[in-house]
């Protein structure tokens, strides 16, 4: 009896499990089915927008792109610059579209809007280094993410007059004797302003020292531009993007190392959002606009004619007044912006159903914004690749299309940063330029550009100064 008994709940206990079984299954399957249908439906929608060829089935253009970011970043530009006259184009990068927006008129049509807002897919993987931030929060910053960046006291004129001291003082030893030699050689700093300015900020405004003046080479160093290559990479390989699988990669072990390092510095999400969204972007323009300035010395020229103009022979630091008289430098800034834009790329998830360029851009499709490209439209910048401040002189700038020039975003989610950013900018560029005369000789083709989160020449930049006057001890 007790046999039969067991052998009654045995054929229970198989049948719920089958049960289950089943259930899941059909789950899983109601599940595939509707990804399914959503690719199908998206595919269907977006066919008439021009693509690249061969597109193939769940891994879309992903094998076409080249493996290194500098590979890479050329191969995007390549594209879109042969692609210019066509009104949209289209990239499929597994399961997911990406339509990439590259004129006025289109780029205006999602950032003019208060509901594409959402920052797209490949962002989430930006999520375990830099959490919900300034940068990878995906319905801009709430009421509290507000309160507490205020909270934080980040006061333009603290920051200036404690950056000054800095730079003239306390930077390091090798910068120091910058200010005061009367020539020398700085080809071996491979992104000065990137490395210096940016873990300056940490220093200054966050109270951490990771030595990175004086260690260019140091573990945080290579683990943040490590995490950066990986990151890139993930974001345009389909077959990384399982949260589950990635750890079994090698280039997942290399990830979770990588973000040991960095959390061991800080968990504090504040300081990676202001150091990302707002200082590594600003020393990388303060870079570049010191490179361009190498290259067009009567550009260069024109801004110590100004710097004199205002300061004179003093030694004094840089006011608030002053920048505000800085107005050609102000231009070499936003044109060095134009030319090489600190963030190469960035992108939305539409919200709701859109037209743009007369295509239907169906809800929840991801759209890329192309900076790098969209500052060269020739009929709204002519001779692109020329180095012109007087660009944006006013007289220059009057009905110029407002979405033809966007460094900072547009829009309900631009970048609540931009008018430090350009003043912090000016500020450092008069510091080092009332000093020193800048020359290089390395052409714009060596510099292999890699436009991963930000936009930085492999090869780094070398350039040359010259101290244009006695230094005040």
């Amino acid at each position: 009896m007790g046999a039969l008994q067991l052998a009654q709940e045995g054929d229970r206990l198989l049948y719920w499990g089958a049960g289950v079984v089943t259930l899941l299954f059909t789950l899983l399957a109601a599940f595939m089915f509707r990804l399914l249908l959503d690719y199908l439906g998206k595919w269907k929608a977006l066919k008439p927008i021009p693509g690249v060829s061969p597109c193939y089935p769940l891994l879309g253009n992903a094998l076409l792109f080249e493996r290194k970011g500098e590979d890479f970043f050329k191969q995007i530009v390549n594209n879109l610059e042969e692609y210019r006259n066509l009104p949209l184009l289209k990239l499929w990068i597994g399961p997911l579209p990406f339509v990439i927006l590259y004129h006025p008129d289109a780029v205006e049509v999602v950032l003019n809007s208060s509901k594409h807002i959402e920052k797209s897919f490949p962002y989430k993987f930006l999520h375990p280094w830099l959490g919900t931030g300034l940068l990878t929060s995906e319905d801009g910053l709430s009421q509290s993410w507000v309160a507490k960046y205020l909270t934080k006291g980040f006061l333009i004129t603290l920051l200036l007059i404690h950056l000054h001291l800095k730079c003239l003082l306390n930077v390091s030893p090798c910068l120091r004797v910058t200010f005061c030699s009367p020539y020398l050689s700085c080809s071996s700093y491979t992104n000065v302003f990137l490395i210096n300015f940016s873990f300056l900020f940490l220093e200054t405004a966050m109270g951490k020292n990771v030595s990175a003046q004086n260690n260019r080479d140091s573990e945080y160093v290579r683990a943040i531009y490590k995490m950066s290559d990986l990151i890139h990479h993930r974001q345009k390989s389909p077959w990384l993007w399982s949260n589950l699988m990635y750890p079994m990669f090698q280039e997942g072990r290399e990830h979770t190392r990588s973000l040991k390092i960095l959390h061991s510095f800080t968990d504090n999400v504040t300081c990676y959002s202001f150091f990302y969204c707002g200082h590594d972007t600003t020393a990388a323009a303060m870079n570049w606009a010191i490179y361009l300035l190498g290259c067009h010395p009567e550009a260069q020229k024109k801004v110590h004619r100004e710097l004199d103009e205002v300061f004179g022979n003093s030694d004094r630091p840089v006011t608030m007044d002053d920048l505000k008289k800085l107005r050609y430098l102000e231009c070499v800034v936003k044109e060095a912006l134009r030319l090489f834009p600190s963030v190469p790329f960035f992108a939305r998830t539409t919200s709701e159903d859109c037209h743009i360029r007369g295509f239907k851009i169906p809800k929840a499709t991801e759209v890329v914004v192309v900076p790098y490209v969209l500052h060269r439209e020739p009929e709204i910048f002519p001779d692109p690749e020329e180095f012109r401040p007087e660009r944006f002189f006013p007289e220059n700038s009057k009905g110029r299309h407002p979405y033809a020039y966007v460094p900072f975003s547009a829009g309900p989610r631009n970048c609540i940063g931009q008018r430090f950013a350009q003043m912090e900018e000016k500020a450092v560029l008069a510091i080092i330029l009332r000093r020193f005369w800048v020359e290089t000789s390395q052409e714009r083709e060596g510099l292999g550009l890699v436009g991963e989160l930000i936009l930085r020449p492999n090869k780094g930049i070398w350039i040359q100064l010259k101290r244009r006057r006695v230094c005040v001890s």
